[in-house]
């Protein structure tokens, strides 16, 4: 192979490349890079006579690429990936003196429930790093990994990216959310007759505990959908209103002071929750040192293996 070609080649101009064929759009490369447009507009014509090749086509406002182009990202991928993996080994990570930038994803649930501690933990072994969290859920997350706007995803995970690492970090645990002050635990009958509260992204009125009931012939009464779990502390106070979430998300909603967590009056399997990177990342020191402190302060002990 011809190594004197690589002597044309910059560097920044394939990751300009690599970042256009994954957004189609000259603005967002630029948010992603932290560049003008004017720059992402020059580095795209550098491109054209690199390649010889228009290599994107407007269509409305995206930017389509041409069958040459689709044919380079299929060997400049793998190649960036090495480059990047070669690079992470010749440099060590010093937390005490890092000020990098950390970009992570967290269902509403994990940043609820399990960021505090984490951010604390942070502040003490690196006070000048910064940490940027992206809210995801299972079918984020690979979309996201392989964009660069995450290096790490933290939730329930499921059809993963084939070069996508995933580590087990707890069994969680379905709690139910009360603020109705009653002494006693709810029974089956009534915590199918109460009013409930879902946290669902996706604007839906069934969730997890709904395919849990019709297992047993039961169903419940939901009447209000949110988007996230950080808004029931309010929502439920001074209601009878019930709403579910997991166990690590119950403690810290619990601590507000006015919400009771008690398990649901009926048998529930455990979920997994996982965290989740792309191989590329595996071996670079910062991205280790993240991986580590997210396991022990969002594991849960000799379950995380």
């Amino acid at each position: 192979m011809n190594r004197n070609e690589l002597r044309k080649a910059d560097i920044n101009l394939m990751v300009v490349f690599e970042a256009l064929m994954l957004e189609r759009n000259v603005t967002r490369v630029a948010e992603k890079l932290f560049l003008g447009q004017p720059t992402i507009s020059a580095a795209l014509n550098r491109l054209r006579v690199l390649f010889n090749d228009p290599l994107f086509i407007r269509v409305g406002h995206r930017m389509e690429p041409t069958a040459r182009a689709e044919a380079l990202i299929k060997h400049l991928s793998p190649a960036l990936d090495a480059l990047s993996i070669a690079l992470s080994l010749s440099h060590d990570f010093e937390p005490a003196t890092s000020k990098m930038t950390f970009r992570i994803g967290l269902s509403d649930d994990v940043e609820f429930g399990l960021l505090p501690p984490l951010l604390r933990a942070l502040r003490q072994e690196a006070p000048d790093v910064v940490v940027v969290v992206q809210h995801v859920d299972y079918w984020r997350i690979p979309d996201l990994l392989a964009a660069g706007d995450i290096t790490v995803g933290i939730s329930q995970t499921r059809g993963l990216p084939a070069n996508a690492k995933r580590k087990l970090l707890r069994r969680m645990h379905a709690r139910v959310l009360r603020a109705d002050g009653a002494q006693h635990p709810l029974t089956l009958d009534e915590y199918c007759s109460r009013s409930h509260v879902v946290v669902s992204h996706t604007a839906n009125t069934r969730g997890i505990a709904d395919e849990w009931l019709d297992e047993i012939g039961r169903t419940r009464k939901v009447v209000l959908s949110v988007p996230q779990f950080s808004s029931l502390p309010s929502i439920l106070a001074g209601t009878d209103l019930l709403a579910g979430c997991p166990d690590y998300a119950a403690t810290a909603m619990e601590a507000w002071g006015n919400l009771h967590a008690e398990p649901l009056p009926f048998e529930t399997p455990a979920l997994e929750l996982s965290m989740v990177w792309l191989s590329i990342t595996d071996t670079d020191p910062a991205e280790r040192w993240l991986r580590a402190r997210l396991e022990q302060h969002m594991g849960d002990g000799g379950l995380a293996h």
